[in-house]
C-alpha cells in the first residue's frame, strides 16, 4: 500500500505549511484544507508543521485523527516536519 518510496515524491503534492501559526489558527487551516482537497478529489496531500516545541506536530495530528474525510497519515519518512495525509476518494 504504502511505501517509503512514495513520500520521494511529495514536492508535487498540494501542501499547507503552518509555520508561524498559532494551535488555534492551525486547526482551522487544517481543517479547510482537507476539506478543500476532499473537494477536488485529492488523495494525497502534504502538511508542514515544522519540528520545533512540536505543538504543531501535535495539534495537526489531533486534527487528522477527528477528520471524517482523513483516511490515513503519517509522518513523512524523510523529513520528520511534515506529514503525508491520505484522503478518503469522494464519492459523487
Amino acid at each position: 500500500m504504502k511505501t517509503s518510496l512514495d513520500d520521494v515524491f511529495i514536492d508535487s503534492l498540494p501542501t499547507l505549511d503552518l509555520h508561524g501559526e498559532t494551535r488555534d489558527s492551525a486547526r482551522v487551516l487544517i481543517k479547510e484544507f482537507i476539506c478543500d482537497n476532499y473537494v477536488l478529489k485529492n488523495e494525497k496531500v502534504v502538511i508542514i508543521h515544522g519540528v520545533g516545541t512540536g505543538a504543531l506536530k501535535d495539534e495537526t495530528n489531533n486534527a487528522l485523527k477527528q477528520n471524517k474525510y482523513v483516511k490515513d497519515f503519517h509522518l513523512n519518512h524523510y523529513n520528520s516536519g511534515c506529514m503525508v495525509v491520505y484522503i478518503k476518494k469522494r464519492i459523487d
